[in-house]
């Protein structure tokens, strides 16, 4: 069964989500980022695109996030090259949004080429390449799939329209437990604060996450207007549970080992994970969408701004935005898909798995997810600060 193959091959590579894992790290490259102003000396100029000469791509992408064979090889991106004769240089070169920027931010103030002509990024930073210039503006006629996009997706606040990015996987931020150890399960954050689960609670170090878990918690619409106010009284809330001892540990993906050793029996998480860790280790967790709401995310392509090669990149979007090759990756990375027509695509895959709400939510689903709304630079830089001190004191 396909799902099985699925399961299997994940096995043995890091999830998409992977953050670092040690505080001490982790403090150091977000504060490198933050502390970046961008675009300091103007913005950069887009590169001369020299695809029809060129027939290649490179594409930076997060682990185990495309589908792969047993050998290791990428079928869908075998059939683009087939299809379109543009050979694909595909890394896995994304370990998170922050370090991946520390690496590449100062050639792109200079518009240099970073070595990728595609980036699969989350909205967040998506948005300060854009605000910073980093990004060249996308062809929409090179895209004609495009009309396969979602229309809950189209006209992002950090990208009216899509001028600049095209979605390539989603998922959610929610709660899950064991249920095993927690029969009853739980519905809500509050519900992570149970004295019943003191220092067996884990949540994310993914800052918009777990705070935006925490401000619905508050009553607070996340997509909406809020501000300091707002944001200080959740990020006393977490500070509270980290220093009583109720949460055990703020992690990136290994929060999962937690999980398995059951060092942990709740913890703010994401969709897919949980997906793959009862494919992996038994069927004992659950995910649900907090009652308050939970956090959605999209990671996004887009083109650096040094780029030589747009119009191939624009050739690859275009080719996952088929719907049977949008199936065929979902059905491998167990996250949302955001082209119309996939769900039907995979029927033919897994009906059990066109079903599953984790990756092809209904509308009833989606009404209780948001977006964390995008942030100025100042804004993040003082939330995130705000977010790391309770992290360097855990």
């Amino acid at each position: 069964m396909m799902r099985a193959l699925i399961a299997q091959a994940r096995q043995m590579q890091l999830n998409r989500r992977t953050l670092l894992a040690g505080a001490g790290a982790g403090a150091t490259a977000l504060a490198l980022a933050a502390c970046s102003t961008g675009g300091a000396q103007g913005k950069p100029t887009a590169a001369a695109d020299t695809s029809a000469t060129d027939k290649t791509v490179n594409w930076a992408n997060w682990a185990a996030y495309i589908d792969e064979d047993d050998s290791g090889a990428y079928p869908t991106l075998e059939r683009f090259t087939e299809e379109t004769g543009i050979e694909v240089n595909y890394e896995v070169a994304v370990d998170d949004n922050n370090t991946y920027y520390g690496k590449v931010k100062d050639q792109l103030a200079l518009g240099k080429d970073i070595g990728a002509d595609t980036a699969v990024l989350t909205d967040w930073m998506a948005a300060r390449w854009i605000r910073f210039g980093y990004t060249q503006k996308l062809n929409h006629d090179n895209i004609p799939n495009i009309v396969n996009l979602n229309p809950a997706l189209r006209d992002p606040d950090f990208d009216k329209g899509r001028a600049y990015t095209l979605p390539w996987q989603g998922g959610f931020a929610g709660i899950c437990w064991n249920k095993e150890a927690i029969p009853g399960g739980i519905e809500s954050v509050e519900d992570l604060w149970n004295s019943e689960l003191k220092g067996r609670v884990g949540v994310l170090s993914e800052m918009r996450d777990t705070m935006g878990l925490i401000l619905q918690q508050n009553g607070v619409d996340i997509a909406s207007d809020w501000g300091d106010e707002e944001f200080d009284a959740a990020i006393e809330v977490l500070r509270e549970q980290v220093e009583s001892g109720q949460v055990r540990n703020i992690k990136g993906n290994s929060y999962l080992e937690d999980l398995k050793s059951e060092d942990t029996l709740a913890a703010i998480c994401w969709s897919g994970d949980i997906t793959v860790i009862n494919a992996e280790a038994g069927d004992k967790w659950e995910f649900a969408i907090p009652t308050a709401g939970g956090t959605l995310w999209n990671d996004n392509f887009l083109v650096p701004i040094g780029s030589p090669r747009k119009a191939n990149a624009e050739a690859l979007m275009n080719f996952y935005y088929d719907p049977e090759v949008a199936a065929e990756v979902a059905a491998w990375v167990n996250f949302i898909t955001p082209v119309v027509g996939a769900k039907e695509a995979a029927i033919a895959i897994d009906p059990e798995l066109a079903e599953n709400q984790l990756i092809f939510p209904n509308e009833e689903t989606l009404s209780n997810a948001h977006i964390f709304r995008s942030l100025s630079g100042a804004e993040e830089q003082k939330y995130q600060a705000q977010f790391q001190s309770i992290l360097l004191g855990a």
